[in-house]
């Protein structure tokens, strides 16, 4: 099991869904914690339509709330190339 940081619960959680009104913004960034931190992994490469069905969203709303994270700077994606598979990073800036 996937231990996560009280911040993610006690704060992010609030934020995400509270104050920027984005819950599949919080959902997808605990499925890719799960999939990265929780198996102790640096990344995951998923693409949106991945992340869409393990997360019970549409492949739009997955897209947007990736943008969000990216945006906000909690979460890294890096591409080989325009049309590969995204490669994400899940970051923890009340860490550092």
């Amino acid at each position: 099991m996937a231990r996560i940081d009280d911040y993610v619960l006690d704060v992010l959680m609030r934020d995400l869904v509270g104050h920027d009104h984005s819950p599949s913004a919080y959902l997808v960034y605990l499925h890719l914690w799960s999939r990265t931190i929780g198996r102790r992994m640096k990344s995951a490469r998923l693409s949106h339509q991945m992340v869409a069905d393990a997360t019970g969203l549409s492949k739009s709303a997955a897209q947007a709330a990736m943008r969000r994270l990216v945006r906000r700077r909690l979460v890294s994606v890096q591409r080989e190339s325009p049309t590969a598979t995204p490669e994400y990073r899940v970051l923890r800036p009340w860490r550092q």
